[in-house]
């Protein structure tokens, strides 16, 4: 299974990466998508596939995962990259703001500045905040924290 897109594919528009830890019976993904890029093959406990023709990175998915492992990642600016990660705490950052990018295992990465935040009611408190970053962070990168 493909977790990312070819590197054709990845310079043309933005793609979802969802990062499930483990197999359980979750599929709010799946219907998130309007596009029908996301599907669970097989049982409800399987992980998600996706099929990057259909994915147009249009967020969506994102604040519908109740484990917060879905992103969507923008490699088409050409001296950056944008990850678009879910966000649940308060308060929320704003445009602008600089942050303190974090790896996987929460290690600081280094500085970054939110570019967008997407904090709908529709979203049930789960806001979407994009940060732009350097393009050899976008694979790790994958929560913020405000400076201490």
């Amino acid at each position: 299974m493909n977790t990312t897109p070819s590197q054709v594919r990845r310079g043309e528009k933005p793609y979802v990466v969802i990062e499930c830890p483990e197999k359980i019976p979750c599929d709010p993904c799946v219907d998130a998508c309007i596009q029908g890029a996301i599907s669970i093959p097989g049982s409800i406990i399987e992980l998600p596939e996706i099929d990057y023709e259909k994915c147009t990175g249009c967020l969506l998915c994102i604040p519908k995962c109740p484990g917060l492992a879905i992103f969507v990642i923008d490699e088409t600016p050409e001296d950056h990259s944008i990850i678009y990660i879910p966000y649940e705490l308060l308060p929320r950052p704003k445009k602008g703001d600089k942050v303190i990018a974090l790896d996987r295992d929460g290690k600081e990465r280094g500085e970054v500045e939110v570019t967008k935040v997407i904090d709908s009611p529709k979203f049930d408190h789960c806001a979407i905040i994009g940060i732009s970053l350097p393009k050899d962070l976008v694979k790790d990168i994958r929560f913020i924290k405000f400076r201490q």
